[in-house]
């Protein structure tokens, strides 16, 4: 007869195998693919290079798909599908229709991945994280690690990306709050609102701020109304920060000038608990870079699927 002690030794270990087991299916390695496809990495990084310097926006665009991937049931590449009877896109949720782009270089990377690995190993998830980290390294930022592993979902949500993701309008409880719900605190909010030194924004998502808030620069306040009427121009656009092709500490500067383009952005440097990470920012490009690389890394693991969950997709448009 086994004794209890053995016996709740026994059951003490098989609880730790299955932790553990648990535990490393869902751990991502920045080597996934050196094996199975050791040129996968540098492929993403010729097209995602090419691309860029075609278009300088592009960065910013590949850096928001990322984003806006992760925020929505985690980095899925649920952000990639195209509306079906059964799938109801996030392309035509409200913060992603007629604004969120690069889908096509995404298709272009795919393409030319699974042609240089032979076949689909590698996941569209994967790479949207990648071409985000590229993209900006193209454009004078940081590199970090990706981590990889990633597998595709089968499904994706036009009601929680219009929930889950933060809006240009929202203040700082607003915004500590939506963070707060993917598992990032205010160092990651700060951080990764930095990213906002690449790209520009639509007026109407900007018009009420340059109109109606006092919490702006007078001159700057001038210079977007230009572009920017009370009535019509919703789509005309202006730069996040004076230099929107550059990954710089420019964004942190404009905010400590009061001339943060969205609410959100000024929201970060208006009084409150952020301000001095925003002071440090704009004074110091290495502890900005360092924190967005860990902040990009801590953001690219949120609710995952690895292993058997999910799919590597054959085209990231659709479901296998």
């Amino acid at each position: 007869m086994v004794s209890p002690t053995i016996f709740c030794l026994s059951a003490f270990l098989v609880l730790l195998v299955l932790a553990t087991s648990a535990s490393s299916s869902k751990a991502l390695s920045p080597y996934y693919y050196n094996r199975v496809c050791p040129k996968a990495l540098p492929t993403i990084k010729r097209v995602v290079e090419a691309a860029v310097y075609k278009e300088r926006r592009m960065g910013a665009s590949l850096l928001r798909l990322h984003f806006h991937d992760c925020f929505v049931n985690g980095c899925d590449a649920s952000i990639l599908l195209d509306s079906t009877s059964t799938i109801d896109s996030e392309k035509n949720a409200l913060p992603n229709i007629n604004s969120l782009k690069g889908f096509e270089v995404i298709d272009q990377v795919k393409l030319e991945v699974d042609k240089i690995c032979g076949r689909p190993v590698v996941s569209c998830a994967d790479i949207v994280a990648v071409a985000a980290r590229d993209s900006v390294v193209a454009l004078g930022g940081p590199t970090w690690a990706v981590q990889l592993g990633r597998k595709d979902s089968t499904t994706a949500s036009r009601d929680k990306a219009n929930n889950d993701l933060p809006s240009p309008f929202m203040d700082l409880p607003a915004l500590i709050n939506n963070f707060k719900r993917q598992g990032l605190n205010e160092r990651d909010l700060v951080a990764l609102s930095g990213g906002h030194t690449l790209g520009s924004a639509q007026c109407f998502t900007f018009r009420n701020r340059i109109h109606n808030e006092t919490n702006i620069d007078p001159k700057f306040v001038k210079q977007r109304k230009s572009t920017c009427p009370r009535i019509g121009g919703d789509s005309n656009l202006a730069p996040l920060d004076p230099t929107p092709a550059r990954f710089d500490v420019a964004y942190f500067n404009s905010l400590v000038k009061k001339r943060g383009l969205l609410r959100s952005d000024q929201a970060l440097f208006n009084g409150g608990s952020t301000d001095g990470l925003v002071k440090a920012y704009s004074s110091n490009p290495k502890a900005f870079w360092a924190d967005f690389a860990k902040s990009m890394v801590k953001m690219g693991n949120i609710n995952i699927l690895t292993g058997k969950q999910g799919q590597v997709r054959l085209n990231c448009r659709k479901v296998n």
